[in-house]
């Protein structure tokens, strides 16, 4: 896929505020600080596009781009929150939950993992939490450029077999690098598919 236009749309404090669901839509969510942002950027090949922060956090609504006129890209905030009072966090989590489980033109969430952790039991809740609302979802471990190769596979090895002890099946998982562009062609071309079989092309 060629990305020729991507466009910062609206950000929407519920999912009942969002765009129209009439096309294809693709959530991208992580723990605070997992270069989400970043790697939304490189996915987009703008780098201004979702704003970086070194502040874990700073995403705090539902964020729609527009790629290519067609299909929609959205940042949503990360769990495992920031310094953010009980109330705020509890209002996130609605918000999140809401918008995962009622908005229909979600086709699929990627879900970022910081490839140079050992397993986190906050992922490993949140992804188990998907799998009961029986979201569609794919893993995409981040920053594999500040680790040695090795250091990455092993994480995410020991991840993947942590997901093994309670799931039957394992999603798609990718290694990216928003530094190298390492899995932005991959994640694209499953863009792409996933987009034919949501018009009914494929």
């Amino acid at each position: 896929m060629i990305i020729k236009t991507a466009e910062y749309l609206i950000s929407s404090p519920s999912y009942k505020d969002c765009p129209k669901p009439d096309m294809p839509e693709y959530a991208f969510i992580g723990r605070s600080n997992v270069g989400k942002s970043s790697l939304i950027n490189s996915l987009a090949n703008n780098e201004k596009l979702a704003k970086t922060s070194g502040t874990p956090g700073k995403t705090q609504l539902i964020n729609h781009f527009i790629v290519n006129k067609d299909w929609y890209l959205v940042d949503l905030p990360g769990y495992g929150f920031a310094k953010v009072s009980q109330s705020q966090r509890k209002s996130w989590e609605k918000m999140i939950e809401d918008y995962l489980r009622k908005r229909e033109n979600l086709v699929n969430v990627f879900v970022l993992i910081d490839s140079r952790l050992t397993p986190q039991k906050i992922d490993l809740e949140f992804i188990n939490q998907l799998g009961e609302w029986e979201i569609p979802f794919t893993i995409v471990f981040t920053k594999s450029d500040k680790n040695t190769q090795l250091e990455t596979s092993r994480n995410v090895k020991a991840f993947l077999n942590k997901m093994r002890e309670t799931w039957q099946f394992l999603p798609q998982h990718f290694v990216t690098s928003a530094v190298k562009k390492t899995g932005r062609d991959q994640i694209l071309a499953l863009i792409a598919e996933l987009n034919a079989s949501f018009r009914g092309i494929a």
